[in-house]
This record gives structure tokens, sequence and C-alpha cells, in this order.
């Protein structure tokens, strides 16, 4: 029996666990197998680099659960795209990738293939599945979940995501502290969030909570409210940007100081569109996505409310790499562990999906492929996130 794993897309905290996960899991019910690991995703299946897991590895599961990235490597490679895989030099001119990473695995005699990642990833697995079994090459499939977004349809935790907003929170911790360098200080903290607010809510529910334990002392201006959370801007919620500037010029005079968490997200239409009158080229990457990291959407938002708030000095700081880079916390660690426990038990049995949380039965389940999507938006009308805003006095 030989299985091959494969991680791509962006980092998260989970990738390196998960391979340890699953080598766990498989040093359980199939000792003997063969376990190889494509590098740097999909591009080394297409140009045949990969690695053969030695028994020492076998042996050394544990260190997988102290690292962040993925020892294997990640890229993004979307196989459907022909034009983009030969600009890259992974195909030569007329070839068809997906033929070509069917035939390395054919080659390499691949009972199992595991993807770790996104809903790109695990949509680009599922068009490799359907092409081997039309090609009558019985492949089994089973993909694990990741990405810090927690966006993909229909999984309710996608792994990773508990630790990126855990760590988020953490680098704000720190980061807060420059309100007491500068006298109307606005502080940008943006977060990762293409379509989907959820990581940018969850990193401001858990910095909060971190306020919650500590101590304050009001006398010396050690008080909660300056490194309190003003505004939380998502893309599921429109942003009213004449009433909100109104609300933090308030809070500025009142507390020296303006805090605001933004998704990557919120607002990129609007950025993109001017941006595109302006003549201006947008870059999107293989998948067609806008990169987010030449839109600069802090700068964008900066640039508008540094006039409006009077602000002397602007800070705008990401936590992106930061809290995707990191080693998984326990609660995703478990999540981690039951998630790979299922993904091998159905590899096992021939089954072929993604494993992970179903939003219909709350159920850890084999989650059909066709089932599997990515854009699923937060869900901004829970009770807790419309009490945080109302907390930190934004309307919603």
């Amino acid at each position: 029996m030989k299985i091959a794993f494969l991680t791509a897309g962006g980092i998260a905290p989970c990738l390196s666990a998960s391979i340890g996960g699953l080598i766990e899991s498989y040093n359980s019910v199939l000792p003997d197998a063969d376990l190889l690991g494509y590098l740097n995703g999909y591009k080394g299946l297409l140009t045949n680099q990969k690695i053969s897991f030695p028994e020492s590895v076998k042996k050394k599961t544990n260190i997988f659960f102290q690292y962040g990235g993925s020892p294997i490597g990640n890229s993004r490679v979307k196989l459907t795209n022909v034009e983009n895989c030969v600009q890259k030099g992974y195909i030569a001119e007329g070839q068809n990738p997906l033929e070509v990473a069917a035939n390395q695995l054919i080659n390499d005699k691949v009972d199992i293939l595991h993807t770790i990642g996104g809903d790109d990833t695990n949509t680009m697995a599922a068009e490799l599945l359907f092409y081997l079994k039309k090609n009558d090459y019985d492949l089994t499939v089973v993909g694990l979940p990741k990405t810090v977004d927690n966006d993909v349809y229909p999984i309710s935790q996608t792994l990773g995501a508990f630790t990126a907003a855990e760590q988020g929170a953490l680098f704000f911790d720190n980061l807060a502290n420059e309100n007491t360098t500068s006298s109307r200080q606005l502080i940008i903290h943006e977060i990762m969030g293409r379509n989907c607010g959820w990581l940018t809510a969850q990193t401001a529910r858990e910095y909060r909570s971190m306020l919650d334990a500590k101590e304050f002392l009001p006398e010396i201006f050690i008080d909660r409210s300056r490194w309190d959370i003003d505004a939380v801007y998502i893309p599921e919620i429109p942003i009213d940007f004449d009433r909100e500037c109104e609300r933090l010029i308030d809070r500025m005079n009142k507390k020296d100081c303006v805090n605001i968490f933004l998704s990557e997200g919120a607002g990129t239409e609007t950025i993109v569109k001017e941006l595109e009158l302006e003549g201006e080229k947008i870059q999107r990457d293989a998948f067609g996505h806008v990169a987010l990291d030449d839109l600069n959407p802090g700068k964008w938002f900066a640039g508008q409310f540094t006039k409006k708030l009077l602000a002397e000095k602007t800070l705008v700081q990401k936590s992106g790499y930061f809290a995707r880079s990191a080693a998984p916390n326990k609660k995703d660690l478990e999540l981690i562990k039951l998630s790979c426990e299922l993904a091998v038990d159905s590899a096992k049995n021939r089954k072929s999906g993604v494993v992970g949380i179903d939003d219909n039965s709350n159920d850890m389940s084999l989650i059909d492929f066709k089932r599997i999507k990515g854009g699923k938006p937060f869900d901004a009308s829970q009770e807790w996130f419309l009490s945080l805003l109302t907390e930190i006095g934004q309307e919603n």
C-alpha cells in the first residue's frame, strides 16, 4: 500500500500537525504502508519532486505537532489553469496538467492521496480523482480542510483557524502598546479574510478576552479604553464611512487613540473599482483571486481615516503571516487528531471525500467533494458578535 501526502495553498497552523496525525493513525492501522510526500504541493506532483518517509519519521510523529508551516512545502497551482502551469515551467507546451499529475500518481503506484488545503486544494483533488476514475485508475483521495479564513462550505470549523485567531490577538496585545508613543494615534490591525470575516471577528473576541484578564490603573492612564477595540470591519457588513468617522472622531477626542480591526476583504470591491478607474492593473493569482498584499486594504483605509480623525500618527500592521505560521494550539490539535483518525479510517476503506465537521449534522464526517466550495461568509448575526459590536459602541 502506497500513501502520498500533499499540502497546498497558503500555510496555516495545522499542516505539519496534520501530516503527523495522519502518520500516527497509519502507524496503528497500516504500519507497513509506504509513505511519500510531494514537495511544494501540486508543483511537486507535476514536476516529480517527492520524498519517501523513512522509518525514523514514522517513529517521531510528535515532532510534527511542534511546528507550523509544512515540512514538505506548499504552492498555489491550479491544475485546470493550463496557461499558468506552462508559464511557470511546471509542464511543457501542449501538455494537460491534470494528465501529467494523474500519470505521476500512476507511475508512483499511489493508492491513497491525502490533500491538506483549502477549498481550491480540495476541488483540485476532486478534479484529479474524477479524471483518474474516467481512465480506470482506482485512487482514493481524502482531503483535510485547511484555512485560517474558516470559509469552506459545508464545514463549520477549518483546521488552523482557532490558532490563527489566538495568535492574532497575541500580536495585537503587543501592538496596542504603541498607543503610548504618540497623541491622537490611529492603529489599524489588518487581519486575513478575503471574503469571510470570521477570523477578524474571532481575533477581536480572543483579544477582548485577554483584556478581561488584565488589571488596569486609570489614575495613571492605564485605562482599558485605550487598549480596547473601537471598530471591527468585515466583508459581511457594509461600512457607513461618514457615520463611522463621526463616531470615531468622538473616540479619538476622548481617549486620544483609535484601534481598528480590519478584515483584509472589507471594502475590497470599493478599492478595486477606485483603482481600476484610475487605470491601475489589479494583480490576481492563478485562481483569479485579487492579490491583497499588492492591493493593501489597510493602507487605503488608513488614508481615508487619518484625515477625517485628525490622527497625528497612523500605524497599519498585518498579523497574517505571524498568525498563520504558528504551531497549532490545544484546541486545533484536538480537532486535527480527530480529523486525521477519520481520514485514515475512510481511506483504508477506500472512501474519498473531505473530512470535517458538517454544517448540516454538526458531526465529524466524510463530505463528498461535490459539496466543497469556498467563499462561505461569516454569520455576523451570531449573538456573541452582535454583543461585541454593542460593547465597543459600533452600530450593526
